[in-house]
């Protein structure tokens, strides 16, 4: 596998330390995709990680591995201790004795935690400082502490670069057998890039509802229908300098087009949305209007999450979309990660 390397940035020497225990399930779980026909969503888009997943058991997901570079990311853990975060599996990200620590321009995103690898790694014989590839990480976890969800991206080769993400329920579900239900909150993401290098931060709303009444089960093994939107985006570079007005500026003038705002990302209503243990996977699109009144296709992609709790109370999710509307690049890609809510039962605005 040949992926170019889009060129290092020489920078002070930076050590580190840590260790920890793995948040995420790999020790527990398989890292082939389940083709068993036990209610889960069949579908070759669901992320590979727990091969028999049940509405009682965790259930983990990561990134699926391909020749581009994604998916590569592993062993992911995070040492609460001493707040910081390791990933394997990933070259010139430092030493293994050398974990990630708290971003020193952005340290967080929308309430979620970002980290960054070292600049530069000592050679082993002579210590001779080495040039790293940049590497930047978002890990969030719930409020209860039972879904959590990593994001690990490069930025620093001509095309996406080696990576991944992760996301992952801690104990099970129970899914409500009728009505409806809201979750609201936040979400954080990096934006990475193909025909250059590069790495930007996002942040976003985003809301999901949930039928649980429909579809029909004698239709098929269909658990309910998802919709959602992922709104209010935001764009920063790596010194966190918003720069959504920049890229907006590109767009317009690329597209012929007078948008004030990155474009709402929806979901798309499908059966096999939703199974019984949980688990949502499905397509995610957006559009805006250019200044001749022709609608235009900004993005697509795919969403992916994972209910928890009693009467489904918590969703972790991830969010990737791509789109070559930005002249800057041949494709841009935004991964975003979230943990949102349910509002409990009373509460008000």
């Amino acid at each position: 596998m040949k992926i170019n390397a889009a060129g290092l940035l020489l920078c002070t020497f930076l050590a580190g330390c840590g260790g920890g225990s793995a948040p995420f399930g790999e020790d527990e779980t398989t890292t082939e995709e389940d083709t068993s026909t036990d209610g889960s969503i069949e579908n070759e888009g669901r992320p590979p990680g727990t091969s028999e997943p049940q509405p009682n058991n965790s259930i983990f997901r990561r990134e699926a591995e391909d020749e581009e570079g994604n998916g590569f990311a592993r062993n992911i853990s995070y040492d609460a201790e001493n707040d910081t975060f390791t990933v394997d599996n990933l070259p010139f990200d430092g030493g293994e004795d050398t974990p990630y620590i708290r971003g020193a321009a952005v340290g967080q995103l929308s309430g979620y935690a970002v980290y960054e690898a070292v600049d530069q790694y000592p050679d082993s014989q002579n210590g001779e400082p080495i040039n790293q590839a940049r590497h930047r990480a978002i890990y969030g976890i719930s409020e209860s502490g039972n879904t959590e969800f990593a994001i690990v991206r490069t930025g620093a080769y001509v095309n996406y670069g080696f990576g991944g993400f992760l996301y992952e329920r801690n104990g099970g579900v129970t899914l409500p057998t009728s009505g409806q239900a809201l979750y609201e909150g936040r979400g954080a993401g990096l934006r990475d890039f193909k025909g250059r290098g590069g790495l930007e931060y996002t942040t976003s709303s985003v809301q999901v509802a949930i039928d649980f009444d429909d579809f029909n089960a004698d239709t098929g093994r269909y658990e309910g229908a998802v919709t959602g939107i992922m709104f209010d985006r935001r764009i920063y570079d790596l010194d966190g300098t918003e720069i959504t007005g920049d890229v907006l500026a590109r767009i317009n003038e690329s597209n012929d087009s007078s948008l004030t705002a990155i474009p709402t990302a929806v979901f798309t209503v499908s059966t096999n949305s939703l199974d019984a243990n949980g688990e949502l996977l499905g397509s995610v699109s957006s559009r805006f209007t250019n200044n001749s009144g022709d609608g235009v296709e900004y993005e697509t992609g795919t969403y992916y999450g994972i209910l928890s709790g009693d009467n489904a109370q918590e969703l972790v999710g991830i969010i990737v979309t791509e789109h070559s509307r930005d002249p800057s690049a041949d494709t841009t890609r935004e991964t975003t990660g979230f943990t949102i809510y349910r509002a409990p039962a009373g509460a008000t605005e």
